[in-house]
């Protein structure tokens, strides 16, 4: 018991400092991938889900406007809705090993939510898509069929397991300060981020 003191003591002297503010978890399993001046922003998200379009719309632009190149997002996908299949997952990691990973993830929440396409995205919808972000249909879809875009996925997915998930959208802060839930209002990670980055001016 006396040894498990010795471990939690640093941890909670960490969680608890002063200048970091809002509500979040800090992982103690997971390393900080923290850089001075710099908060990157892992949004675990599932395509098919509401309030991930809400997010994506709302809050991240937030982010951009208020703290612009201090911060870094990057959406990892993450299903939660079930009898869903991973082609729009599949879809934002293949655009994203070419160069287009925000557009075709902008894209794709548009035609799910929007035009309401949460079917099946077949050849001919998907070529529509792949050339709207302006990417070549035969090299995007030789890159599906490689396989390489569904591992990732699930490397993604594993990822969001590990550091146990529960709900859409949810965030990693620098990799290892964790916001979900009921905590996931754009004024608690707006307050959060800005901290961090204060504390780095500080030092």
């Amino acid at each position: 018991m006396g040894v498990a003191g010795v471990v939690l003591a640093p941890l909670a002297a960490q969680a608890t400092k002063p200048e970091l503010k809002g509500k979040f978890e800090i992982l103690k399993d997971e390393t900080s991938t923290h850089q001075p001046g710099k908060v990157k922003v892992i949004e675990f998200a599932d395509f098919y889900c509401p309030h991930c379009h809400h997010f994506e719309e709302t809050g991240v632009p937030l982010l951009l406007k208020e703290f612009g190149n201090r911060v870094e997002v990057t959406m990892v996908g993450f299903p939660v809705i079930p009898g869903k299949l991973p082609t729009p997952f599949d879809m934002y990691e293949q655009a994203k090993m070419m160069g287009k990973g925000d557009q075709m993830k902008a894209v794709l929440f548009r035609t799910i939510h929007k035009e309401k396409l949460d079917g099946v995205l077949d050849r001919s919808i998907r070529s529509l898509l792949i050339k709207e972000v302006g990417l070549d249909v035969a090299a995007f879809e030789a890159g599906m069929e490689s396989g390489k875009p569904a591992k990732l996925f699930e490397e993604g997915r594993k990822w969001g397991e590990r550091v146990k998930v529960s709900s859409t959208p949810s965030i990693l802060l620098d990799g290892n300060i964790k916001v979900d839930g009921v905590n996931m209002t754009p004024e608690n990670v707006l307050t959060i981020i800005r901290s961090i980055l204060e504390a780095d001016a500080k030092k």
